[in-house]
C-alpha cells in the first residue's frame, strides 16, 4: 500500500501552475521499521523550508503518525536552525514509542544537537563526524526593555537545553563542563564527544557534512574540513534581504493567480 506523503506547496514562475511535491517521507519501511532523515535546516513551518530537505515538526508530526510505532532508524546531517522547532521535535521523537536509533552521518549542530540524544539506549557518532554545541541566540530589535526580556527568554531556553544534554553525560562529567564547551561554540568529533557525553564512537564514513547557510552564517567556529576554507557568499543582511525578496514574490504571485 503506499504511504500517505507530507505535501509542500512549491512556488513557481506563474502560479498557476503551482504544484505540490512529495515533503517528508517514510523511506525503507517495513513491517517492524522506518528510516528517518535530518539532513537540511530546521525551521518553524513549511513556509520557511526553502530546500527539499529542510524539517518542521508538522512534517515530523505526521511521519511519525505514519511510521506507527515502528522502530526508527535516524540519519543526522544538520547544521540546526530555529530553536523551538527544534525542542519541538526533540520532544516528539522522545515520546514515540517505537526504539529509536540515532546516527550522526557527519553534522549534528546546534539545535540538532539534540537529536541524537532520542535515542533509546547510544547514539552513534563516527570519528569523523561531529558534534557541534553552542549557546542560542536570535536577530531582535526593539527598546532596551525589550531586548532585556529577549535576553532573559535565551537564558530560559538555554536551561532547558542544558537539561536535555545533562540526563546524558558521560560518568564524571558536569554541566558545568558543558556550559562552558557551549560559550566557546564547541565543534566535537565523535570521540571527544563520547569524552562528554554517553555516545558510542563509529567508524570514519564518507558522508560530508551538512555546512548549511545557517551554519555559514552563524557559526564561528566551523572546522576548516566542513567549510572549505571559504567564507560564506552571503553577509547575515544580505541573506536575510534575499529571503524577503524571495517571499515578496511568492506572495505576489499567490494573490495573482486567487484574483
Amino acid at each position: 500500500m503506499e504511504m500517505p506523503q507530507i505535501k509542500q506547496f512549491i512556488a513557481c514562475k506563474n502560479a498557476k501552475t503551482a504544484t505540490v511535491k512529495p515533503f517528508c517521507e517514510i523511506k525503507n519501511i517495513t513491517d517492524t521499521t522506518a528510516d528517518l532523515y535530518f539532513y537540511g535546516d530546521i525551521v518553524s513551518d513549511w513556509w520557511g523550508a526553502w530546500q527539499e530537505e529542510d524539517q518542521y515538526p508538522d512534517a515530523i508530526k505526521n511521519f511519525l503518525a505514519e511510521a506507527n510505532g515502528r522502530d526508527l532508524n535516524i540519519y543526522i546531517n544538520s547544521g540546526g536552525g530555529s530553536v523551538f522547532a527544534g525542542i519541538a521535535i526533540y520532544n516528539m521523537l522522545k515520546r514515540y514509542q517505537g526504539k529509536k536509533h540515532c546516527f550522526v552521518d557527519a553534522l549534528a549542530g546546534s539545535i540538532a544537537s539534540l537529536f541524537p540524544f532520542v535515542d533509546s539506549d547510544k547514539p552513534t557518532i563516527p570519528k569523523n563526524a561531529y558534534l557541534m554545541i553552542h549557546k542560542p541566540w536570535c536577530d531582535c530589535e526593539g527598546n532596551a526593555n525589550e531586548l532585556r526580556k529577549m535576553a532573559d527568554t535565551l537564558e530560559a531556553i538555554e536551561a532547558g537545553i542544558w537539561s536535555i544534554y545533562e540526563e546524558h553525560l558521560a560518568e564524571g562529567v558536569t554541566i558545568e563542563q558543558i556550559k562552558e564547551l557551549m560559550e566557546a561554540e564547541t565543534w566535537l568529533s565523535g570521540e571527544e564527544a563520547a569524552k562528554y557525553f554517553n555516545v558510542s564512537v563509529g567508524e570514519e564514513n564518507t558522508a560530508v557534512a551538512a555546512v548549511q547557510d545557517y551554519t555559514k552564517l552563524y557559526c564561528k567556529n566551523t572546522p576548516e574540513a566542513l567549510a572549505g576554507g571559504n567564507p560564506p557568499d552571503d553577509t547575515k543582511d544580505q541573506a536575510a534581504a534575499k529571503e524577503k525578496e524571495i517571499r515578496s514574490k511568492i506572495a505576489a504571485l499567490t494573490i495573482q493567480h486567487m484574483e
